[in-house]
């Protein structure tokens, strides 16, 4: 890509399927950081470097409102999971490339989205943050070359989405390249829990 985040290339896919178990039911992507919700804080990140943003999601009733750019699309595979939204995102994507970033990321940096996008190129399927010992396959990017792993994997309820990451080609975007553009990794921070939710709050205020 010539341009980080080319337009005509890469897509941004919010994933809001999930049932919010852990915090009681309460929809995280209404959460509110610092005076916004989560969603609102997701998409002023991602507006100005993408010409299509998605929003998978199971009651897209409850997400009225939003930008004209945002389109809200339903999951295909029936069962719930992490995988299921990132198959429909591309099957939904008009792009051949797309980022995905779950709904319960408030600190997500323009300026990270921005630099992973910059690293792809068309021998790469996907292009995800390497940390020492694990991914972060949901802050990562996915081309369509994917469907048909994806797709195979969900038939078997195999919702394990790094079981398909030995298939393709991979792009490991390591730590230190990442902390050039998000030096404390905020962008991986997930309200998730109570006790999560509440210290994203503390990391809001304002220092004294």
């Amino acid at each position: 890509m010539e341009d980080a985040a080319d337009q005509a290339t890469c897509s941004a896919v919010i994933l809001a399927g999930g049932l919010n178990s852990r915090m009681g039911g309460r929809n995280k992507a209404f959460l509110k950081v610092g005076g916004k919700t989560i969603l609102d804080r997701l998409l002023e990140a991602l507006n100005g470097l993408f010409e299509e943003i998605l929003l998978v999601t199971r009651r897209p009733g409850i997400y009225q409102g939003l930008p004209d750019k945002v389109k809200t699309v339903r999951d295909i595979f029936e069962k719930r999971s992490s995988l299921t939204g990132i198959q429909a995102g591309l099957k939904h994507s008009k792009t051949p490339y797309a980022f995905f970033v779950p709904c319960d990321t408030p600190f997500i940096k323009p300026e990270l989205v921005d630099f992973m996008c910059s690293r792809i190129d068309s021998s790469s399927d996907v292009i995800v943050p390497a940390f020492e010992d694990h991914y972060e396959p949901l802050c990562a990017i996915y081309s369509k070359r994917c469907l048909p792993y994806i797709e195979d994997q969900l038939r078997r309820d195999d919702f394990k989405i790094i079981h398909f990451f030995d298939k393709i080609n991979l792009k490991q975007i390591p730590l230190k390249e990442l902390k050039k553009t998000d030096p404390s990794l905020r962008s991986f921070f997930n309200v998730n829990t109570p006790e999560t939710y509440r210290e994203s709050l503390d990391l809001v205020k304002p220092s004294l």
